[in-house]
């Protein structure tokens, strides 16, 4: 069965709770069905293909099977039928009250017959220590929204 995602919002979403759970079935359930798709983890590996997204994943889970990122100051440009979405990952490792970050993402999303889904994600540490010294205090940013003509 398809889950068949009716917003970039619902898939984003979708992806940072199976993150959460470490679950690589409901991850790889977000992704286009596409072998163009490309996955840039924080360590600057890119990852092109399903196989590759897949297996990167599955050995994050392996190593980490408790990891919990938190979305800030999120910038959407959206369209009929793409997406793009940039947000700032505060992550949370097992039990660790200490966050890592924070790290900048760029989350592009498509529209197809199936719904919405991901088409690439881009991860990479943050030089902005200005996000650093706003998460440290807490401060929650708001989300900015634009429509792509």
């Amino acid at each position: 069965m398809i889950t068949v995602f009716a917003s970039p919002d619902d898939v984003e979403a979708a992806f940072y709770e199976a993150i959460a759970r470490a679950d690589l079935v409901a991850l790889m359930s977000v992704w286009a069905d596409d072998e163009e798709i490309v996955c840039i983890h924080p360590t600057g590996q890119r990852l092109s293909g399903t196989a590759a997204i897949r297996d990167s994943w599955r050995s994050i889970f392996a190593n980490n099977p408790r990891l919990k990122v938190r979305l800030s100051r999120v910038l959407r440009w959206n369209s009929m039928l793409l997406a793009v979405h940039n947000v700032v990952e505060t992550l949370y490792i097992g039990d660790e009250q200490k966050a890592h970050g924070p790290m900048l993402a760029t989350n592009v999303f498509q529209r197809g017959a199936t719904g919405w889904r991901l088409l690439a994600h881009h991860s990479s540490s943050a030089a902005d220590q200005d996000l650093a010294d706003r998460r440290a205090a807490g401060e929650r940013d708001g989300d900015t929204q634009r429509t792509l003509h």
